[in-house]
């Protein structure tokens, strides 16, 4: 019996499915590992041998994790402070400067567009960086998280390659109309940017959460520490663990925790807010990615 509306499926066809069936697995494969390990018992996840399925599931990785460390709370606190700040300011301001160099008669344009570009290839170094950051008074302060990076070259022309495909007929006859030129960016270039902004979002987002080295370097004190901080703390005291049991010749102190398996369960906790806020903003990254990238 022949199904009507269906279309005969070609060789051709069976091809495709079977290769993206295969891609699917290479792809999620990671992922469900990743997670395996964060729910296996640490001393059965040193045999190895974990694929998909947890072999002798436990919680006592991420019990291990909330419960060997007193500032997780407050540096999850200070990670989602950093994030929404950081990504507001971020976009607002790499926009802005986007659309200034987007403007045909701005007589500066290319000059200071290469010289954005130029830091892209060439860099400071960190000392240098250091002493700025300290002459500016921001060692141990909180906006020693936002400013530092509050501008990115790469995410400026991304910005600003939107901006150029945007018709300038609609700011000439808003100027006609007597609209300014905060007027033309705030309600006319932004709102149809926001496939590019949603996108650029993302990419600030995602390096403002997992950022920790900053942390590192900048902010010392307790009530500045972030969550990627002290989790990368809870590896090092695991492995410091770990260490400390394999040098007991006498197997006194036994093994109740692998850096693997902190490691994966870390992974896991960092990744689920990324992994809830993509979902929204998937429809506006594809489309910002492929218009975004036609001019340079």
């Amino acid at each position: 019996m022949v199904i009507k509306g269906l279309k005969k499926i070609s060789v051709v066809d069976i091809f495709i499915a079977i290769i993206m069936c295969i891609v699917i697995v290479i792809t999620v494969y990671p992922f469900l590992q990743v997670i395996a390990i964060s729910f296996n018992d640490a001393t059965d996840t040193v045999r190895g041998g974990i694929h998909i399925w947890p072999r002798v599931f436990t919680l006592n990785n991420y019990k291990e994790i909330f419960t060997s460390n007193d500032n997780i709370a407050r540096g999850f606190v200070n990670s989602v402070l950093r994030t929404v700040i950081g990504t507001v300011l971020g976009i607002l301001c790499s926009a802005m400067l986007a659309y200034t160099l987007s403007r045909k008669d701005y007589m500066f344009r290319k000059p200071i567009s290469v010289l954005f570009v130029l830091t892209m290839y060439v860099s400071g170094g960190l000392i240098p960086e250091y002493m700025v950051v300290r002459n500016l008074g921001l060692i141990n302060k909180f906006m020693v998280y936002i400013l530092p990076g509050l501008l990115s070259a790469y995410n400026i022309i991304i910005l600003r390659s939107f901006m150029d495909n945007l018709p300038y007929e609609l700011q000439e006859s808003a100027k006609i109309d007597g609209a300014n030129d905060f007027t033309i960016f705030w309600k006319i270039i932004f709102p149809l940017c926001m496939p590019v902004i949603a996108t650029v979002a993302l990419f600030i987002a995602v390096g403002q959460w997992n950022a920790w080295f900053d942390t590192y370097l900048y902010a010392k004190k307790d009530h500045l520490t972030t969550l990627q901080y002290e989790l990368m703390k809870v590896i090092d005291n695991a492995a410091a663990g770990v260490k400390a049991a394999d040098i007991n010749s006498q197997g006194l102190k036994r093994v109740t925790s692998n850096p693997e398996s902190i490691k994966m369960a870390i992974t896991v906790i960092t990744t689920i807010p990324i992994v809830c806020v993509y979902p929204f903003l998937q429809r506006y990254f594809v489309s910002g990615m492929t218009i975004g990238a036609v001019k340079s």
